[in-house]
């Protein structure tokens, strides 16, 4: 007989479940990831995620930088989270953020104290944190409590032919069985964005949706901007894909044929329960993807053609 499979994760305190155990080491802005990559030099095993934001932003781009930091730092996958910021203020607005999950985070700032003091206080933090996240164990968990992504890249005319329809078996399958999974890259819906907007579960989403595609054509009307050889891609087109509407089709094959139950902006989590969502996010792939792993998914799933190796080390 066959053994059984079993799907496996780490129960948070929140209820929430991940399918990995980071113990993460983040930083609020570009000038602490030295500090923080230096934490993680020290002490093997914790996860330190460099980034180029966080400083000298305002309105709308600081708050998406904070959402999203605070939405990777609650991730399920991660276990517990040390935030090192240059100054004070920003450090434990980030740190109080992931504290509502009830799992262990700690602020440190440099401002005052200095690179070296700070490595030295985090890293016994970190210590700490990696010994606890390696006492706890996986439970055995159902599809209803694993949040999944997906997000495509590198495609050719095989993408839409193969591995999207894969990736369209796992997302009807997921929503089946009382699971959530979300798509984005909303830049590659352009001339099948009907086709969503017709899958929405109300006028609600439907609105909501065509809200964000409208923000994004209007602003590339505004530019005057000739996407060619951006959408689609010089790979794209080597590949055999011509125009975005061909791009978009392989695109939309992939998120199945469920209805859409929610529209979530960047690093946005869910809010109506299980099903299928959409995120507005870039088609950038590591932006996409981070994206959302701050709103809550611990897989993502990356269908290609002719080979993309990008991803997001909090989620997999």
């Amino acid at each position: 007989m066959a053994e059984q499979r079993r799907l496996t994760g780490y129960r948070r305190e929140n209820g929430t479940v991940g399918v990995r155990n980071h113990v993460v080491v983040l930083p609020v802005d570009d000038l602490s990831n030295a500090a923080a990559e230096s934490v993680a030099n020290q002490v093997k095993g914790v996860l330190a995620l460099p980034h180029a934001f966080g400083r000298l932003q305002f309105g709308a781009d600081l708050d998406l930088t904070f959402r999203t930091l605070i939405g990777i730092g609650s991730n399920p996958n991660v276990a517990s989270v040390i935030v090192i910021g240059i100054e004070p203020n920003w450090a434990n607005r980030v740190a109080s953020g992931i504290a509502e999950t009830g799992k262990p985070v700690s602020s440190f700032s440099i401002e005052g104290n200095g690179d070296l003091r700070i490595v030295e206080q985090a890293s016994r933090v970190a210590a700490d944190y990696l010994q606890q996240a390696s006492e706890l164990q996986r439970d055995e968990v159902s599809i209803a409590e694993v949040f999944v992504c997906t997000k495509d890249g590198e495609s050719d005319t095989t993408t839409g032919l193969g591995s999207c329809r894969t990736t369209a078996y796992v997302s009807d399958h997921w929503v089946a069985n009382a699971g959530t999974f979300m798509f984005g890259e909303t830049s590659e819906l352009t001339g099948g964005e009907h086709l969503i907007a017709d899958r929405c579960a109300d006028e609600t989403v439907r609105k909501t949706f065509m809200g964000y595609y409208d923000d994004y054509i209007q602003m590339i009307e505004d530019t005057g901007a000739n996407l060619l050889g951006s959408q689609p891609t010089q790979g794209n087109i080597a590949g055999g894909l011509s125009t975005i509407e061909e791009k978009a089709l392989g695109n939309i094959v992939k998120t199945g044929t469920a209805p859409i139950v929610g529209a979530c902006g960047p690093a946005e989590a869910p809010m109506n329960g299980p099903g299928l969502y959409f995120m507005d996010t870039s088609s950038a792939a590591a932006e996409c993807v981070t994206l959302m792993a701050a709103g809550g998914a611990v897989v993502n799933i990356f269908p290609t053609g002719q080979g993309n190796v990008i991803g997001n080390p909090s989620s997999r």
